[in-house]
């Protein structure tokens, strides 16, 4: 959406770790990062991978202009040898990742960068930008997705987020986890989503009265004709005067599809008494659509009540995830590569034992159970092992490994893709389309266990025995440096 080049988009201390590989001769060492999180937000069970769309053009066009140059030259910190390196910089590195609407879970590689260090060290803050804040609104909006129950859920946010771009790309977010389509125009004509809306209560509050606001709006939208009813009165006014535009001005026309809205008051009274008025009028094809600071706690309550809602309008609670705003996913170093193009494993080591990484250029595996087509495991390995669909598996917790569990007539699912090999950009980046039906798939491979909100079932993701090793071996030489 920004068309500013965005090599400055970065954190400093990238620039000046950049600088200083190239100053200790180590600029060209091959290194391998990880993005990966360590907890699901809000206690769920899985998070939504997105972001990737963004990254591949990001990456793709990189480079710095020269005004971006002359600033980090007048910075005085920066070696004139690396500055002028900056000029014909461009990514000739390689990076893996999950498609997007992938289910993933923690400590799992969403996208490794192999590349020359300063190529994946500068890489870092927008990689996980992109990452961090798309995955966090996907998954945020599949869980109203799904509290609604196969109702409409319309992204309603704009306005609410974080800045242009968390509105723009927080919209396609949505989309790809589900939503039916959003208020933001410009997401919608240019990820080709479906723009919604209907009207503010300023429409209303325009005319001299509520009957003539309604009227005039029916006239102008027959075929889509959805009318805020909670400007002054629902029941008492609103209601019986969009009733009457309906029939006035639709019915004529022969047109009998038509909404009304309730933003505000108690949704679920207001709704039930709503369908029984409306029936009684015959408007039974009348939809009603409800908005008002939403989210899936108060979707779930709602329909639990017994209101009447046909589809929902969410915007603030879900376009800044409010309930856990974070997702948390972080970039670390896995791997070095030596001159003979031997992968050389590294590990960060921590008291706090979620902060322990997980080290090597890795691949991950998801088993499926063959007659059910639910996913039992994911299996992280060493990126030259292979999983033999054939025979029995032993799978086992890595943080207690003596629980063990051996699965037979199973499939094996490599999960991540290659996005960029050399430079270039390799992958084909689907459609928002194609998108949404892989992510709408993804989770319906999941236990509803696994599901829920509260107190999800834990899905497991375990290490290859291979793996397992590697990191336990790594963990007993407390250090990553050998004299």
């Amino acid at each position: 959406m920004d068309k500013r080049n965005l090599a400055l988009l970065n954190d400093f201390y990238e620039y000046t770790m950049a600088s200083g590989f190239t100053a200790a001769g180590l600029s060209d060492r091959i290194a391998y990062f990880d993005i990966f999180f360590r907890e699901v937000p809000d206690g769920g069970g899985y998070v939504i991978a997105a972001g990737l769309d963004e990254i591949a053009n990001y990456v793709k066009d990189f480079h710095f202009d020269e005004s971006d140059i002359e600033y980090l030259r007048d910075q005085k910190c920066f070696s004139e040898e690396w500055l002028k390196s900056l000029e014909d910089f461009r990514f000739t590195g390689d990076i893996w990742a999950v498609p997007e609407g992938t289910v993933v879970f923690p400590g799992e590689p969403l996208l490794t960068v192999r590349a020359r260090t300063v190529e994946a060290q500068i890489l870092e803050t927008f990689l996980l930008l992109c990452i961090n804040h798309q995955s966090l609104i996907a998954t945020k909006s599949n869980r109203i997705v799904r509290a609604a129950q196969g109702r409409p859920v319309m992204e309603f946010g704009a306005r609410r987020a974080h800045g242009a771009s968390a509105a723009y790309y927080g919209a396609r977010a949505s989309y790809i986890a589900g939503c039916a389509g959003t208020s933001c125009t410009l997401t919608g004509k240019d990820y080709d989503i479906p723009a919604l809306g209907t009207m503010a209560h300023s429409w209303v509050q325009i005319f001299d009265d509520e009957y003539t606001a309604f009227k005039t709006y029916c006239e102008q939208y027959p075929q889509n004709a959805c009318l805020l009813i909670d400007t002054y009165d629902v029941l008492n006014s609103g209601l019986p005067n969009a009733m009457r535009a309906f029939k006035e001005v639709l019915w004529p026309m022969g047109v009998h599809k038509c909404s009304v809205r309730i933003d505000s008051g108690d949704l679920a009274y207001l709704t039930r008494r709503t369908r029984e008025i409306l029936d009684e009028n015959g408007l039974q094809e009348c939809k009603i659509v409800i908005s008002n600071a939403l989210d899936e706690y108060l979707i779930t309550d709602l329909i639990a009540q017994g209101g009447c809602v046909d589809s929902f309008g969410v915007g603030e609670r879900l376009i800044t995830a409010k309930s856990d705003p974070i997702l948390g996913g972080v970039y670390k170093l896995a791997a070095i590569e030596d001159a003979d193009g031997v992968v050389h494993p590294r590990i960060k080591i921590s008291e706090n034992v979620i902060k322990i990484t997980t080290p090597h250029f890795k691949k991950i595996y998801r088993l499926y159970d063959k007659e059910t087509g639910k996913a039992i495991a994911d299996q992280i390995c060493v990126y030259d092992e292979t999983i033999d669909e054939s025979q029995p598996l032993t799978i086992f917790d890595q943080h207690n490994p003596w629980k063990r569990k051996t699965i037979e007539n199973f499939t094996a699912r490599e999960l991540m893709v290659q996005v960029f090999k050399n430079g270039k950009l390799v992958y084909d980046l689907p459609d928002m389309k194609q998108i949404r039906e892989y992510c709408r798939k993804e989770v319906d491979t999941l236990w509803d266990e696994v599901k829920r909100f509260e107190n999800p079932h834990g899905y497991y993701v375990d290490l290859s025995q291979k793996l397992y090793d590697i990191k336990t071996e790594l963990l007993y030489e407390g250090s990553n440096h050998k004299e």
